[in-house]
């Protein structure tokens, strides 16, 4: 689009931050819709997956969660993991927004950087 860095970086970080701020708030409505579908289907509670994600939020806490949201996780994902693992709204937003900043800057760095090289 012929964006420059910066506004590329702060739209980036707005997109996130809105889904997370969006999700924070309804994240636990969510969950407890999709707990009860799993009862009925009678699906197990805990996956490979979703061990790995405890794991991950006992060792290295809100911050590890943050920190992987955008690159494995998606912002809603990573919104509602953090909702459901109990941890206050605002310290979720500020989490996430660091994260944001970080991703956005590397990723739009990289496709500022080597972005040329998709054309050829």
């Amino acid at each position: 689009m012929g964006l420059h860095f910066w506004p590329t970086v702060a739209l980036t970080v707005a997109g996130m931050m809105t889904s997370v701020f969006v999700f924070s708030g309804i994240g636990g409505v969510w969950m407890q819709h999709r707990q009860k579908q799993r009862r009925l289907r009678r699906e197990p509670i805990f996956t490979k997956r979703s061990r790995n994600i405890i794991k991950v939020f006992r060792k290295f806490g809100m911050g590890g969660i943050a920190f992987l949201t955008p690159v494995l996780l998606s912002p809603i994902g990573g919104t509602v993991i953090a909702t459901l693992l109990g941890v206050p709204r605002p310290r979720i937003l500020l989490h996430m927004f660091w994260s944001a900043v970080l991703w956005g800057g590397a990723l739009t760095f990289a496709s500022v950087r080597f972005g040329h090289m998709l054309h050829h």
